[in-house]
């Protein structure tokens, strides 16, 4: 369970015309870097000093985080991009670029994946590798993070709004995926009775986390709860991780708790819960170094992760065991929505702000560093 969170440091943004900021503490400054964005959801590197960013309502831009340059990505599929579908994750691989997206069918949305190559900023070779096999018309809950490990790519995916969806395991949503590259079953998914071939764990609501952790190699998911009970999971493959059926939330509107349960057997039980809900999305590992110089030597080891509801970048410690053990903050309210963070390889921070174009601060790619 979440214990009481301790300020590690924050960052003030002092004059928000500019679109670099000075820190009143330790030598600590934000840079929007690039264009202004509209709603940007995911980014990955193509390099040390170029990444890719989506938009969500369907555009990806590369972006040099050396000298602020961009260009937009062309022959990107369209998406539906209603209420939280959209172009959402992208991930970046031996020269394949993977995303997924919201896309219209006949039945209703399907979430999907795509894989093509990058050559001059455009996409070719473009081919849809998965659709989920549960469409709808609602416009939540599509999770939709990626993360490669072990020569296979996963992908979570949310439960649409309709919570029977999470315990249903012929239903990808809900679940986190597993895939070969070319959309294929990896071997070793889990074989289970009833389960879709694709599906590595059930049980979810909503994940807009997911990353591999670099020192236990495992793969770490976040998701939101409803009022209340947001979860960092470790991801084990064939694993129920309980929505709805066991959950720390509340219902909105009447505060009810969704379930009686915090906990039952054959549930795996979540690693970390914020109450109330912070509205998490994105995350990543500040690796570890032994170099002193380091750009931010407390961090090291840490998960990072952004909150949308708060507007803050966390830094969740972890424990001798591997295991999540107390909650600092690293920006508080500055930068808007927090939807996307990566540690960058001088152990800059980059930051997506998912706001749009229209509102202040600026929608857009910002890093924080210290000088």
């Amino acid at each position: 369970m979440i214990k009481s969170s301790t300020i590690f440091f924050l960052v003030f943004i002092c004059i928000s015309s500019l679109t670099s900021f000075s820190a009143r503490a330790d030598n600590i400054e934000i840079q929007q870097i690039g264009p202004t964005l509209e709603n940007p959801w995911g980014m990955d590197f193509i390099n040390d000093s170029e990444l890719l960013v989506t938009e969500k309502k369907g555009r990806i831009y590369r972006i040099n985080i050396s000298d602020g340059s961009s260009s937009e990505i062309y022959n990107v599929p369209k998406v539906s991009s209603t209420l939280q579908g959209g172009l959402l994750d992208i991930i970046y691989n031996d020269e394949v670029v993977y995303y997924c997206y919201s896309k219209d069918t006949s039945k209703g949305t399907v979430l999907a994946i795509d894989s093509a190559n990058l050559v001059n900023d455009k996409l070719i070779k473009r081919l849809t590798i998965f659709e989920s096999n549960k469409s709808s018309w609602s416009g939540y809950h599509f999770g939709c993070r990626l993360e490669i490990t072990n020569g296979k790519l996963f992908a979570s995916l949310g439960e649409r709004g309709n919570r029977s969806n999470s315990q249903d395991a012929s239903s990808h949503a809900g679940s986190i995926i597993s895939l070969n590259f070319d959309g294929s079953i990896p071997k070793d998914n889990p074989k289970l009775a009833g389960w879709a071939p694709e599906n590595y764990s059930i049980g979810h609501r909503n994940p807009q986390g997911m990353k591999l952790n670099p020192e236990t190699q495992e793969i770490w998911s976040h998701e939101h709860g409803p009022k209340g009970g947001d979860e960092i999971n470790i991801i084990v493959a064939g694993d129920n991780y309980g929505w709805p059926l066991v959950s720390h939330g509340f219902e909105y509107g009447t505060d009810d708790k969704v379930s009686e349960h915090d906990s039952l057997p054959g549930f795996n039980d979540p690693e970390w819960v914020w109450i109330p809900s912070i509205a998490p999305s994105g995350m990543d590992f500040y690796p570890m170094n032994s170099d002193e110089k380091v750009m931010f030597a407390d961090l090291q080891g840490s998960l990072l992760v952004g909150s949308l509801k708060f507007r803050r970048l966390y830094s969740i410690s972890i424990n001798k065991d591997g295991l999540p053990e107390s909650e600092s903050i690293v920006i508080d309210g500055t930068l808007g929505r927090i939807r996307d963070v990566v540690v960058a390889k001088d152990g800059s921070i980059l930051i997506l702000n998912d706001e749009s174009s229209l509102s202040k601060p600026e929608g857009g790619l910002y890093r924080l560093f210290r000088l």
